[in-house]
């Protein structure tokens, strides 16, 4: 029997990516405390920044990065995994990679993922978002053997809403799904459980929410409600508000095999053409 403890940490994260590695830092002790092996914060914790100016002037390559450092020496410190859920990376040409880092708990880069879907969409109200003007699409899938050999999929937000990528997951034998996520208020009140709880139920895997959450110094406000779900689509830890803080559940990783093997849906599915 394979059973692995996750927290789901949520962040109100700003510009300054040593402060906002500080407000993390209580949770992430306290959910390594609390037995966390595999502990997952949202997308942004490096720095949060709407003003595309200041972000990239802020972001420096990976390598010159020292957040990057920091980061891997608490999963080191703590004995924990650990998913900084994004982080802003220059990529060398005026744009910035959107990435997720995965440290082991010996304080080593596990994976990286950088986001495939832009955030280029205009809500109800006016209210506009062009993430392309700031990001790098990523263009590769990323599957990762984590803690107690969970098969962990990384993606990042705005990728929820693209099925397919989560359906390459769940054939690739993924137990694990990671979305870390800055949610507007909006499409979060609508959409962030039910889209969850699909993402859940279609591949038949865990699924691991951090968000960020309230309103954050460049005036951004996010939904939080941070959350894990278990294969079949129950919610088994959540936050209820959007205020810093964490969750914790217990993943028994044999019961996504089991769930797979009463519905094959996952695996199949007929070409079509049309309409």
């Amino acid at each position: 029997m394979r059973k692995l403890r996750a927290a789901a940490v949520q962040l109100r994260s700003g510009a300054d990516p040593a402060a906002n590695r500080a407000r993390a830092l209580p949770f992430l002790r306290e959910a390594a405390n609390a037995g966390a092996r595999l502990i997952c914060t949202p997308e942004n914790t490096l720095r949060l920044n709407r003003n595309r100016e200041e972000m990239i002037a802020a972001s420096a390559p990976e390598k010159d990065e020292p957040e990057i450092n920091a980061w891997a020496r608490l999963a080191q410190e703590l004995g924990v995994w650990l998913l900084m859920g994004s982080g802003s990376i220059a990529t060398g040409s005026g744009k910035v990679f959107n990435r997720s880092f995965l440290f082991s708990d010996e304080g080593k880069i596990a994976a990286r993922y950088d986001k495939i879907n832009m955030f280029d969409v205009t809500l109800g109200g006016g209210e506009t978002y062009l993430e392309s003007a700031t990001v790098e699409a990523g263009t590769q899938a990323v599957l990762v053997e984590g803690p107690m050999r969970a098969k962990i999929g990384l993606s990042i937000c705005y990728d929820l809403r693209f099925a397919p990528l989560y359906s390459s997951y769940a054939k690739a034998g993924a137990e694990i799904i990671t979305i870390p996520a800055a949610f507007t208020v909006p499409t979060g009140q609508a959409h962030w459980e039910t889209m969850l709880r699909a993402r859940a139920i279609e591949t038949m895997a865990f699924v691991i929410a951090p968000a960020q959450g309230g309103t954050h110094d460049d005036g951004r406000a996010t939904w939080g409600h941070s959350m894990i779900i278990d294969p079949w689509g129950k919610v088994l830890a959540k936050l209820d508000h959007d205020e810093p803080g964490f969750v914790v559940a217990d993943l028994d990783l044999d019961m996504v095999a089991a769930t797979r093997a009463k519905i094959p849906a996952w695996q199949g599915g007929r070409t079509f053409t049309g309409p």
